[in-house]
């Protein structure tokens, strides 16, 4: 069951899987609400700080404001074999060693972000939902 395999495998082991997937997978499409409007757009950032996972946008994009205004989010990647659906509340952490932690990780984003600009923002995903599927297994439900 679910509960055995939670506590077999342990929560970070588990967040570290799905942290893995998206790395592996490069670029992920997450999905947001804009009113009564799903919104869906690629993005490429994944981070392990502080026991959790984190995706990072700027302010001044539409993405930012629509998951200040709903923080449900759903994320989607596909490896050529299976597929990961997380859904998840984004929520944000203002901290600098944060922004900081996730611009280290991806030096290529240093060029148009900065850990203290007021623009870099990164959210951790909380109440998270992962789901593993493939045409060929069962689905895998992990939560954390």
């Amino acid at each position: 069951s679910l509960i055995c395999y939670i506590l077999k495998r342990g929560r970070i082991s588990l967040m570290d899987e799905v942290y893995e997937f998206l790395k592996k997978c490069d670029t992920y499409y997450l999905a947001t609400m804009d009113g009564d409007q799903p919104r869906v757009r690629p993005f490429g950032t994944i981070d392990l700080f502080e026991g959790k996972l984190y995706i990072q946008t700027g302010k001044s994009k539409d993405v930012s404001k629509q998951m200040m205004s709903n923080p449900k989010i759903e994320i989607c990647a596909f490896d050529g074999n299976k597929w990961l659906r997380v859904a998840a509340a984004a929520v944000e952490d203002d901290r600098i060693e944060a922004r900081k932690h996730m611009l280290d990780a991806y030096p290529s984003l240093q060029a148009i972000y900065a850990a203290d600009d007021g623009n870099t923002q990164v959210f951790y995903l909380n109440d998270v939902t992962a789901t593993f599927s493939s045409f060929t297994e069962q689905p895998k439900v992990i939560k954390f």
